[in-house]
């Protein structure tokens, strides 16, 4: 048992859900939420709403006003202690003349780690943390990874029958899963900085893998409709088999094609960036270990990959997949379908890629299963 009382626990709660109502719109900027409470009542609410745009604790006391003197602010992440868009947002607590500061969690980030924290105690305010530290660390899978390994944060997306099967043998696979699951997935999108997919599945589903945000009315209602974006698309087409006039490219948003050469950039719209990564030794495929580099320098923490059998495995294989998202539907295939993932190199049970399943939900009439891998 920690050492924090229940209406402690309360605050801090509400902190927490402060923060993730700036679950799809923060990206690539943590979810942070702070609340600031005087003689037992919440004085003033702050959340992060988008990169560039104020912090939460600067909301929060904008709100409280003269009521931060001798207050206590209840925040889900150390408050920052650095100039970069906005101020120091542990200068702006100083500066208020709140006396009491409770986190959730410390910041990951090795090179900042802490120093929010010193300044507050250095300037006389009390600082306890750990409070609902969990609840916190699961607002920003993406942000902590990348802070602390330098890696994003990779999520698997699959759909298949109950059988396992992605196809039929003819490569036929719109749809296997109901409507409601696909408006689930439009949510993983949504809340990601980027989603990945390889050629084929943008030429054989003529896809556009944009969000689809009319589809995510509980979204709409929650949120400022100004702070919505796109998520980076990148695909991997290493054999440059992409051309202009697929409707991937008739959406004005941000795309990045991995290829092996360089094309002509003429070619391509304005939001369309190449970029030239070398092949894995002894293969014919892109290096994914040098893609994943690429897109932690980019700063794109939480990434959601959405393709075939064989891209799937070959992010399994390499263990380069976080979080495996499953919809099975209830189908079944036959043995001729596609499999649901690609893995030659793995021979022996024992080789099997082990995972801890963490959430099983129905949705519509499919399953959802949410698995970590070990």
């Amino acid at each position: 048992m920690d050492d924090f009382s229940l209406a402690e626990h309360q605050f801090m709660a509400r902190a927490i859900a402060l923060a993730k109502l700036g679950y799809y719109t923060t990206s690539p900027n943590p979810r942070v939420g702070c609340i600031i409470v005087n003689d037992g009542n919440i004085v003033g609410e702050g959340f992060h709403a988008k990169a560039g745009l104020g912090h939460a604790e600067v909301y929060a006391i904008k709100q409280a006003g003269k009521q931060c003197v001798g207050a206590t602010a209840y925040v889900t992440l150390e408050p920052c202690s650095h100039y970069g868009r906005t101020p120091p947002c542990a200068e702006g607590l100083i500066n208020s003349g709140i006396k009491h500061v409770v986190i959730a969690m410390v910041d990951p980030n090795p090179q900042v780690s802490g120093r929010g924290i010193t300044l507050l105690e250095k300037a006389g305010i009390t600082v306890r943390t750990g409070l609902l530290n969990a609840d916190a660390l699961a607002l920003n899978s993406g942000f902590i990874k990348l802070m602390t390994y330098g890696q994003p944060y990779l999520r698997c997306k699959l759909a298949a029958s109950l059988d396992g099967k992605t196809a039929m043998a003819s490569g036929e696979s719109q749809w296997i899963t109901s409507n409601e699951a696909r408006r689930d997935v439009q949510r993983l999108r949504a809340q990601s900085c980027a989603v990945l997919s390889g050629a084929d599945s943008i030429i054989n589903d003529n896809a556009r893998m944009t969000v689809r945000y009319f589809e995510l009315n509980e979204i709409l209602s929650s949120i400022d409709k100004n702070n919505l974006r796109q998520p980076v698309r990148i695909v991997i087409d290493s054999k440059n088999r992409l051309t202009p006039d697929l409707a991937f490219f008739s959406e004005d948003s941000p795309i990045i094609l991995i290829r092996n050469t360089l094309e002509n950039d003429d070619k391509w719209p304005h939001f369309v960036e190449q970029v030239c990564l070398p092949l894995a030794p002894n293969s014919r495929y892109v290096d994914l270990t040098e893609l994943l580099r690429l897109l932690a320098d980019r700063g794109l923490n939480d990434i959601l990959l959405e393709s075939g059998h064989t891209l799937a495995g070959a992010f399994i294989e390499q263990n380069l997949v976080d979080e495996l998202i499953l919809y099975q539907a209830p189908k079944l295939i036959g043995a001729e379908g596609k499999s649901l993932v690609t893995m030659s190199s793995l021979t022996q049970l024992d080789q099997a890629k082990k995972m801890t399943i963490k959430d099983v939900t129905m949705v519509g009439c499919d399953i959802r299963i949410t698995a970590k891998f070990n």
